[in-house]
């Protein structure tokens, strides 16, 4: 979860996500982690800037070979 998702926008300062926003990724995350836990896999969910939180996994993991990631449509003013 990147706290910036969880701020005020730029233009007017209504919150990026609101109450129900995120109870509904809560529960979505909650159950992708339960439907693979069923699975015998896992689910890892951190708190942080991406571009920490990944580069902390891979130097925690050690034998990364391949990050893939999409990038957030941004809004055009």
């Amino acid at each position: 979860f990147d706290p910036r998702h969880y701020l005020g926008t730029h233009c007017f300062g209504f919150p990026k996500t609101g109450p129900h926003r995120l109870r509904f990724l809560l529960e979505s995350v909650k159950d992708l982690r339960e439907t693979l836990k069923k699975k015998g896999s896992t689910l890892v969910v951190r708190k942080g800037k991406p571009e920490d939180v990944v580069r902390d996994l891979i130097t925690q993991l050690g034998s990364v070979s391949a990050v893939a990631f999409h990038e957030e449509v941004r809004e055009i003013l």
